[in-house]
């Protein structure tokens, strides 16, 4: 059985991304994938240093965790044009763990400019990794947003296609 795995990247408490990522998480638990949560900013996340990062307990964890998964949604937030330091930090630390997982994008921003922002995150972990990367990803601007809650009905629903798709794409694979 395929295991999922959705990924925080953000370290704001109050990130539109984690809000993505948790209504992800529940469209996958409502499509029986049993999916499990990991949120960067709950754990001491190391920066890379190509050296002793790599034993610190949060580097492990993370890499267990990714390790572990078939398929990953990365919800991220979009800062100058380009994905979180932090998500770039993960794939830094981790790896080969990345080697043949389905992975998807859940993006938050301020603007619409940065639509392609996870372009060179996707295609480094394609080309590096051998990485399928879902061609469907979720792009939101603070508008999809009130008082806490993805209220676009829009979203919301391409949030549910972006955890179908992982499923379909993560077994088709694994079969």
């Amino acid at each position: 059985m395929s295991k999922f795995l959705v990924v925080s990247t953000s370290g704001n408490a109050k990130s539109n991304s984690r809000r993505m990522g948790r209504l992800a998480l529940k469209a996958l638990q409502e499509l029986g994938a049993d999916p499990h949560w990991l949120d960067l900013a709950e754990i001491d996340v190391p920066l890379c240093d190509a050296g002793a990062c790599y034993s610190k307990p949060g580097a492990q964890q993370l890499n267990a965790a990714i390790s572990a998964a078939d398929g990953i949604l990365v919800a991220s937030p979009v800062y100058n044009f380009a994905m979180s330091a932090a998500a770039k930090n993960m794939i830094e630390l981790t790896g080969s763990a990345w080697e043949d997982k389905v992975v998807g994008f859940l993006c938050a921003a301020g603007g619409m400019s940065s639509y392609m922002s996870v372009m060179a995150y996707a295609n480094s972990l394609m080309l590096d990794f051998r990485t399928v990367i879902i061609p469907r990803f979720v792009y939101a601007t603070g508008r999809a947003f009130t008082d806490g809650e993805v209220t676009d009905p829009k979203i919301v629903e391409r949030i549910e296609q972006v955890a179908a798709e992982l499923v379909r794409f993560t077994r088709a694979l694994r079969q």
